[in-house]
Parts: structure tokens; C-alpha cells; sequence
């Protein structure tokens, strides 16, 4: 047998030449080994692992100068950092997440954050910032979840999130707004936009009208909750309509929802959801807890009205279009939709896309009451002239044609076979086939005999009780006047219920 040569064994010599190199560079101060650059280590103060760089509690007062460029979160949290300097994620490229907060940051650098445009999640809660100013996070065209949540703003720029149209997650609760751009939210990425938390802070204030026109998804996610807001009847009306419809933001914070009853009295805050019977007025209408329908045809003038027979004269009214969009005296800019001076809204040519809920809003200026009805317009294109009675023809034929089937059913029922269908033959040779029809007929025959009696007209037929059967067939007593039962066509019926009820069906018997 024949056997496989070795194989040979690598060279020794070269091999250990290599990695006496690599020990020498190792031993070798201030020199990295080939492959991994100064910029790859870990910082001292950190802890790496394949994608996370975390350096958390640490007191760290500057950002470390070397970070592993294959870092997608970075946790720089629970430190000292007051600065953070120009393009410093430039050495980031894959950077995702970053968690800045517990430090002592009190503004940022217009380049703080450029070349991160791939961050998704910036956590900068818990930390010294007065405002958000518009050159904060410009830069940050990818971010989804911005939290700046236990800061000191007193001050949101217009434009400060313009161009975060993928912004969907915004947290502000525990600061010190007064006002906030509820306008320039509508450039969020309206789309987008799930949340926004301005709980517990110093708003005074909202606008109604503004927050109305909102699209439901930003209504179920605006948490307003723990505000001294001026309390008024469009914020009650709006925050109730908000709970009818299971709004997270409303429900799962009924009772912190707080308005200021007196701008006189710092205290004068009051549950006024919990405890709503001072603002009983501002739902007594009908029209403030149900959604009247209307419907219109394409092409003919509408007239939406709620009741404002209660209302003062001085009042100011405006509707919301299904598209969120406000609509004032005297009407949209293409004048399709006009608001009259009484609070009425008149749509001057019904089309198909004008169906929707339209919110009317009058807002009493001097108190800021007002009263609130929605009205829910389907418009339909007409039906044809002669569809009504098309249908209504179709149904009668329907009718008839059932009816008449029915009498065929009744009393045009077909022989059982064909051969009853022809002339029928003497009572007294009766066909096997046809003694349903001849045991049954009462008619005497045409011509008499000589032996037979007149009162012998009675061809009768009469079912013994049911003592004895003969293969599920029932045995009859024949009257005198049929042949002997001894023949051998004899006539016998059947046992089972079809034929039972088809002998008693029709023809009823004669004694």
C-alpha cells in the first residue's frame, strides 16, 4: 500500500522573526503597532467594547481627544463638561446615540455638532441650558429623539427644530418656558412628530385655535399637564374632546392637568378636569358632545351653523377644515369657504374633497368663552334619474316571479313518472303506477255493470292500522267493488312519509 507524503511544515525561522517584531513594537515607548492607530484606543477613563464607548461618571471636565471611530454610542453622562468644542464628532462618523446628560453645559458652539449628521438619539436632560437657540441642532438632519428635559429654557427659538423634519420624540418638561412656537411646530415633520412634552413648566398660555388644527397624532402625544394655564373654556372644551378620544396625553394624566383661575392670586390653580363644575356652562350645548352629520350633493351650496343665541355680541368665530386649516371672516384665500359675521360657514360649491368634520369655534374676547361644534359634511356625487326606478321595477319583477313559481309549487306539481301523464285506464285494471291518482278518484265510471249496485259508487280505499307490513310496505283493505286482492297486481304503498303525505296531500277521503 502506498502512503501520502507529509506534508511540509511551515519555516520556522521566518515566523519567529515576525513576532519578535511585533514584541519590539509593543515594548518600543510612544509607538503604536501597525494596524491600530493612537486614534483606535480606548481612553483611559473609559470603558470600550465593539461599538460602545461609555465614560460615564467619570468627572470628566473635557471630552477625551482620542475616540474609537467604530463608536456608535457614546455615554459621556453623570460628569463635570461645560464646553463642548467645534466638530469634535468629526472622529465619529458611525456615531448614533449620545447621552450628554448630568453635566454643567450652559450653551453650545454653532459647530458643536456638525459632522454627526447620522445621530438619531441626543440626550442632553439634566443640565444648565437657558434657551434653544436655531443653531443648536441644525446640523443634525437625522435626529429622531431630542430630551432636554430638567434644563433652566425659558426660550425656544421659531426655528430651532425647522429643519428636523425627522424629528419624532421632543422632550421639555421640567423648565421654565412661558411661551412656546406652537406654530412653527406644524414644521416638525407633521408628520412625524409623536411626542411632544412641555409638562410642568410656566405656560401661561396656549393658543386654542392654533393647537385645534393640530393632526391627531401630535394632539395624542402634547402633554400640557402641570401648567398654571390661564383657565379658560376653549382649553376645557379642547382637553374633554382630547379625553373622549383616548388621547394618552389627556388620560394618563387627568387629574395634573391644572389651570389659574386668577392672575391676581399666584395659587388660584385648581384640577379643572377633576373638578369641572365651574365650567359646566362651557358644554351645555348639545352641539359641544355630539358630531352632527350633514349630508350635501356635489356642486350645490352648504351652510354649517352652530348655535350662538346665547353668545354676546362680542364675539369672534372661526372654523377648522378637515385639513387643519383655520378659517376666519371673512374666508379662505381662494374663497371657497366664507365665514359670516354670525359664525356661520358657508361652502359656496360642495366637491367631493370638502367631506370631513369642520370644528366651529366662538371665542368670547373679553373672558375668553366660547362654545364649540363640529359637524361632520359627506358630499356624494347624485344618483341617476332613472337608478330609483330601475330598482324599484327589478324588485316588483323579483317579486312576481317568486309568486309564480310558488303557485307552480303548489298546484302544477308533475307526475310521479311519465306514464301517469297519459290516459288513465279502468278503475278496474288498475296501473301499478297510477294507484296514488286511481285508489284516490271519487268520479264513477262511464258505464255500469249489470251486477253492480247504484249505491256502489264509492271506490274507497281504507288503510288497515298498521299491524302488518311486507317489506316496509303497507298492506290495504280494498272496498268490495276492486278487484280480489289475491291478484297478483295487487296494489300495495309505501311505508315511508313521502309516500304517506303525498296520498293524503290533495285529495281528501270519502267515507
Amino acid at each position: 500500500a502506498t502512503m501520502s507524503p507529509p506534508v511540509p511544515a511551515a519555516p520556522f525561522w521566518p515566523r519567529m522573526a515576525k513576532l519578535l517584531l511585533l514584541v519590539l513594537q509593543l515594548c518600543t515607548p510612544g509607538r503604536a503597532p501597525q494596524g491600530s492607530p493612537q486614534s483606535q484606543r480606548c481612553p483611559s477613563a473609559c470603558i470600550c467594547t465593539s461599538d460602545l464607548l461609555s465614560c460615564s461618571r467619570q468627572t470628566l471636565q473635557h471630552v477625551p481627544q482620542a475616540l474609537p471611530p467604530t463608536t456608535t454610542t457614546l455615554d459621556l453622562s453623570h460628569n463635570a463638561l461645560t464646553h463642548l468644542r467645534d466638530r469634535w464628532l468629526a472622529a465619529l462618523p458611525h456615531l448614533e446615540a449620545l447621552h450628554i446628560s448630568h453635566n454643567q453645559i450652559r450653551d453650545l458652539s454653532p459647530q458643536a455638532f456638525h459632522n454627526a449628521s447620522y445621530l438619531r438619539h441626543l440626550d442632553m436632560s439634566s443640565n444648565h441650558l437657558h434657551a434653544v437657540k436655531t443653531h443648536y441642532f441644525e446640523a443634525l438632519v437625522s435626529l429622531e429623539e431630542l430630551l432636554l428635559y430638567n434644563n433652566c429654557i425659558a426660550r425656544v427659538d421659531e426655528n430651532a427644530f425647522a429643519k428636523l423634519s425627522g424629528l419624532r420624540k421632543v422632550y421639555l418638561s421640567w423648565n421654565n418656558l412661558t411661551t412656546f412656537p406652537f406654530h412653527a411646530v406644524q414644521g416638525l415633520g407633521i408628520y412625524n412628530l409623536r411626542t411632544l412634552d412641555l409638562s410642568s413648566n410656566s405656560l401661561s398660555s396656549i393658543p386654542v385655535e392654533i393647537l385645534a388644527v393640530l393632526p391627531e397624532n401630535i394632539g395624542n402625544g402634547l402633554y400640557l399637564h402641570n401648567n398654571p394655564i390661564r383657565c379658560s373654556c376653549p382649553l376645557y372644551l379642547m382637553l374633554q374632546r382630547w379625553k373622549q378620544r383616548g388621547f394618552s396625553s389627556v388620560k394618563d394624566f387627568f387629574e395634573e392637568h391644572t389651570c389659574k383661575v386668577s392672575d391676581n392670586v399666584p395659587r388660584s390653580l385648581i384640577k379643572f378636569l377633576k373638578y369641572n363644575t365651574t365650567f359646566e356652562n362651557c358644554s351645555a350645548g348639545p352641539e359641544d358632545a355630539h358630531l352632527s352629520p350633514l349630508q350635501a350633493i356635489v356642486d350645490q351650496p352648504i351652510l354649517l351653523t352652530c348655535n350662538t343665541s346665547l353668545l354676546p355680541e362680542a364675539t369672534t368665530y372661526m372654523w377648522i377644515s378637515p385639513y387643519h386649516e383655520p378659517i376666519k371672516h371673512p374666508g379662505n384665500s381662494n374663497h371657497s369657504l366664507e365665514v359670516f359675521r354670525n359664525g356661520s360657514l358657508r361652502i359656496t360649491m360642495a366637491k367631493p374633497w370638502h367631506s370631513g368634520v369642520y370644528v366651529g369655534l366662538a371665542i368670547n374676547s373679553p373672558h375668553n368663552f366660547s362654545r364649540l361644534c363640529e359637524v361632520n359634511v359627506t358630499v356624494q356625487y347624485p344618483k341617476p334619474a332613472g337608478e330609483t326606478f330601475s330598482t324599484g321595477l327589478t324588485t316588483l319583477l323579483g317579486c312576481i316571479v317568486s309568486l309564480v313559481l310558488v303557485i307552480i309549487y303548489l298546484y302544477l306539481t308533475p307526475c310521479p313518472c311519465l306514464s301517469c301523464c297519459k290516459k288513465p285506464a279502468p278503475l278496474s285494471t288498475p296501473q301499478e303506477c297510477s294507484a296514488q291518482s286511481s285508489i284516490l278518484s271519487t268520479t264513477p265510471p262511464a258505464t255500469e255493470g249489470p251486477n253492480r249496485k247504484a249505491s256502489a259508487n264509492k271506490h274507497v280505499v281504507f288503510l288497515e292500522p298498521i299491524r302488518e307490513t311486507q317489506n316496509g310496505k303497507i298492506r290495504l283493505a280494498l272496498a268490495e267493488d276492486f278487484p280480489d286482492p289475491k291478484h297478483p297486481k295487487v296494489l300495495q304503498l309505501k311505508s315511508d312519509t313521502e309516500s304517506i303525505s303525498s296520498v293524503f296531500s290533495d285529495t281528501p277521503i270519502v267515507s
